[in-house]
């Protein structure tokens, strides 16, 4: 009988420290509120017009406290949105190789001198090395509209999303959001159309261990015959958002 209740009091202080730290635990951010920040910038508040950021920023499940990596972040959207997410004390690595689109690098240095990105640092790495070796245990990737690009540029993305699984913590998320090609196009106009199949990305993440945890359709355009570049589509492209989970 001693053992028992033993037994039973350390069982019930472990599920109340469960419960605890559950309950400590960062709700995620209103990106709502982050959006309408007064501080932003025009020409952000007209890339929102194309990205819905509320929901394509909440879909991520950002929230204050995490470690992040932005892949392929170019100018900065990305990583100033996912920054305010995680702030006060979180981190968001922002990745682009060295020398990649001379405009998104001065785009990117003219971003960094706000106070929104002081939790963002810069990371000039291959996609197929996207971090120093002794940074790990992310809570979160994020991959947005250039996933189709790392194809026409010869990346090897068997080895990218080999070391994208390698920096996620157990049960960490990576979600991924690009442009969508027809089906049977697969990788066949990334460059002419900047457009992918869903297929493919899927296949490729799932095959580095991946598993897909959900699809939103908030980006969806079924009126897009996604057979124009996006860039001179005179509608809304067709986009996918698909969001990953690594076992624990």
């Amino acid at each position: 009988m001693k053992s028992f209740r033993k037994f039973f009091s350390h069982a019930s202080v472990a599920l109340g420290l469960a419960a605890l730290l559950a309950g400590c635990a960062a709700p995620v951010a209103n990106y709502r509120e982050i959006v309408a920040a007064p501080d932003r910038s025009e020409a952000d508040r007209t890339n929102d017009k194309r990205r819905n950021p509320v929901e394509l920023f909440s879909f991520t499940g950002a929230r204050p406290g995490m470690k992040v990596l932005d892949m392929g972040a170019g100018g900065g959207y990305s990583t100033e949105m996912l920054a305010r997410g995680v702030a006060p004390s979180g981190t968001v690595y922002s990745q682009a190789p060295a020398g990649l689109f001379p405009g998104a690098i001065k785009a990117y240095a003219a971003r960094a001198q706000s106070p929104a990105m002081k939790n963002a640092i810069r990371v000039e790495r291959p996609f197929e090395d996207p971090l120093p070796s002794d940074i790990g245990g992310l809570d979160l990737i994020t991959f947005f509209f250039f996933y189709h690009d790392t194809v026409y540029m010869g990346v090897d993305r068997a080895r990218m999303n080999k070391r994208l699984y390698e920096a996620l913590k157990p049960g960490g998320v990576l979600v991924l959001a690009d442009h969508s090609a027809r089906p049977g196009d697969s990788i066949t106009v990334t460059k002419s159309l900047h457009r992918i199949e869903e297929s493919v990305v899927r296949n490729e993440l799932e095959a580095a261990g991946f598993k897909l945890e959900a699809a939103a359709t908030f980006l969806q355009n079924r009126d897009d015959p996604r057979d124009v570049q996006v860039q001179k589509n005179t509608i809304r492209n067709d986009e996918f958002v698909l969001r990953f989970r690594k076992p624990r």
